[in-house]
C-alpha cells in the first residue's frame, strides 16, 4: 500500500489523498485549494496525476475544500464511481453548480476589466457547469455502516464523522498479498454535543490512519456557553444600531447558526431584529437538510415531532435574488445577515463586508477557520486595511471570534476520538491542518502510544 499526498498537507485546504494498493489506485476526496489567488488557480487546476488512471473516488463529505475539484478531475478524463453517502451525493448536487457558477462568473468578471483595461480577454473558469453535472452522474450514494467493494480488493465503509450532513469517516478494508489490511480517513471529524448532527462515531481498530488537524493546537470554549455568548452579541450590537455580518459555509455552519438564533428568539432573550440568510445556496443546502432527518441527533429529532422548524422562524428571510442582496446594503435597520462563502473568499458576503466594514457600530462574527491568506483570516488578524474586489478598506467594525460555532473537534476531542481505538494504528499520517497544528496533533498522537506518526507535505508518499 502506497499512499501520495496531493492537498491539505501542512495547510487545510485542497483535500487529496492517493491510495495505490492490490494494482488500483484509490482518490480520497478532491478538494479546491483556497488561498493566494493565483497559487490556488495553478494547484486546482493542474492536478498532479493521471485522472484517467484513477479506479475509484471515495468522498468523505461534501464541504468545497474536500469536494469543490471533483469537476476538474472529471473535465480532464475521470470517467469512474465517486461513492459517498446519501446526504453527500445530494449536497454536492448543489454545491458543484454552485461553485460551477462561481467559476464562471469569476471568469466572465475578470474577463471584462481586462477588456476594460484595454488587454485581450483570455480568461477561463477552473471548470463550467456541464464539468458539473458531468460529475454528479457519477455520484453512487451508500448507507452508513454498509461495506461495498469500489475496486479490485478494495472495499469501503462509511461511518457519521458528526461533522456535517452526511460527512463520513471512511474506512478501507484493502486485500493485498492474500492479507487484509485495514486504513482509516478521517475526513473531518465533528464535536459531541452541537445541535442537529449526531455524535461523530468510534472505529475500533486499524492499521493505517489518515487524520485531520484542524485545531489540533486550539481548544473550543465550552459549546454550552454557545446561546449565551452569541445572544450578548447580538443585544451588544442592537444597542448600537449596527447589522452582524457573519461570514457562514453553506453547509453545517448556516444551518446551526439559525438553530441557534430560533431557540434565543423562542426565549425571546434577544430583541426582534430581522435575520436573513443570503445565499441561494445555502437555501438550496437547507431544504436538503430538511430531506435527511435520519443524519439529526434526538433533540433537533423531538424538535421536528413537535412541529417546529429549525430552519426557519417568523422573523428570518432566505434571501434569493441579487435585488433582495442589494437591499440589505442600503438598510440601515439592525439586522443579521449569514453569507457565503465562510473564508470570505467569494459569494455574496463580500459585498456585505464591502459595505459594512468601515462602519464602528457592526459587528463582523466570524463563526468559523480560516485558511491562512484568506480574506477571512486578515479580518481574523484584524489587519487595519482589508482588501475587497481589489479596494482597501478600514475595518472599524468590531470583530467577534465564536469558535464554539466550529464542527472541527479541538485539541482535546481529536486526542478523545483517537483514544476509542482498541488496537491502535501502526502509520498515523497527520493532514489537514497547518504545519504548526499538525506538529502539535502528532506530539499528542505519540503521548497516546502511537508510533510512528508522519506529517506529511505535498508530494510525499508512505508505504506500507
Amino acid at each position: 500500500m502506497k499512499i501520495t499526498f496531493w492537498g491539505a498537507a501542512k495547510t487545510v485546504t485542497g483535500s487529496m489523498h492517493l491510495v495505490e494498493a492490490n494494482g488500483s489506485k484509490i482518490l480520497l476526496d478532491c478538494g479546491l485549494y483556497q488561498g493566494r489567488r493565483e497559487e490556488s488557480r495553478k494547484l486546482n487546476s493542474e492536478l498532479p496525476f493521471n485522472q484517467k488512471e484513477i479506479d475509484a473516488l471515495i468522498l468523505s463529505h461534501a464541504h468545497i475544500d474536500h469536494s469543490g475539484n471533483i469537476p476538474s478531475l472529471v473535465k480532464n478524463g475521470f470517467d469512474r464511481t465517486i461513492y459517498s453517502t446519501h446526504a453527500t451525493r445530494d449536497l454536492c448536487t448543489a454545491m458543484l453548480a454552485d461553485s460551477a457558477h462561481i467559476h464562471e462568473k469569476e471568469a466572465e468578471y475578470m474577463n471584462l476589466k481586462m477588456k476594460r483595461n484595454g488587454e485581450r480577454a483570455v480568461f477561463q473558469p477552473l471548470y463550467t457547469m456541464k464539468d458539473a453535472l458531468d460529475a454528479v452522474e457519477l455520484f453512487h450514494s451508500v448507507n452508513y455502516g454498509k461495506r461495498i467493494n469500489v475496486a479490485d480488493g478494495v472495499d469501503v465503509v462509511f461511518h457519521d464523522a458528526g461533522h456535517i450532513l452526511g460527512s463520513s469517516l471512511v474506512e478501507l478494508f484493502i486485500k493485498e498479498n492474500g492479507k487484509e489490511k485495514k486504513l482509516v480517513y478521517t475526513g473531518d471529524v465533528g464535536r459531541k454535543n452541537l445541535p442537529i448532527l449526531r455524535d461523530p462515531e468510534y472505529i475500533a481498530e486499524t492499521d493505517v490512519l489518515i487524520t485531520e488537524s484542524t485545531y489540533g493546537n486550539r481548544v473550543h470554549d465550552n459549546v454550552i456557553n454557545t446561546n449565551e455568548k452569541l445572544k450578548h452579541v447580538i443585544i451588544d450590537t442592537y444597542s448600537r444600531g449596527g447589522k452582524i455580518i457573519v461570514p457562514a459555509f453553506s453547509v453545517g455552519r448556516t444551518q446551526e447558526l439559525v438553530y441557534a438564533i430560533h431557540q434565543l428568539v423562542n426565549e425571546k432573550a434577544i430583541p426582534d431584529l430581522p435575520v436573513y440568510v443570503d445565499s441561494p445556496l445555502s437555501v438550496n443546502v437547507t431544504q436538503i437538510f430538511r430531506m435527511h432527518p435520519e443524519c439529526f441527533d434526538i433533540e433537533t429529532l423531538n424538535y421536528l415531532y413537535e412541529g417546529e422548524d429549525p430552519f426557519g422562524f417568523r422573523r428570518m428571510t432566505y434571501i434569493r435574488t441579487v435585488e433582495e442582496s442589494k437591499q440589505l446594503n442600503t438598510s440601515k435597520v439592525p439586522c443579521i445577515i449569514i453569507s457565503s462563502s465562510g473564508m470570505c473568499e467569494v459569494g455574496r458576503i463580500l459585498h456585505h463586508l464591502k459595505n459594512n466594514v468601515e462602519n464602528v457600530n457592526n459587528t463582523i462574527l466570524i463563526a468559523g477557520f480560516m485558511a491562512d491568506n484568506t480574506l477571512g483570516k486578515h479580518i481574523v488578524d484584524r489587519e487595519p486595511r482589508i482588501r475587497i474586489f481589489g479596494d482597501f478598506y478600514s475595518l472599524r467594525a468590531k470583530v467577534v471570534i465564536m469558535n464554539e460555532f466550529s464542527a472541527h473537534a479541538d485539541k482535546n476531542e481529536l486526542i478523545e476520538w483517537t483514544s476509542g481505538f482498541q488496537k491502535k494504528p501502526s502509520l498515523t499520517c497527520v493532514v489537514h491542518g497547518n504545519e504548526d497544528a499538525a506538529l502539535a496533533h502528532k506530539s499528542h498522537l505519540e503521548e497516546l502510544g502511537l508510533g510512528n506518526v508522519v506529517v506529511p507535505g505535498r508530494g510525499d508518499n508512505v508505504s506500507f
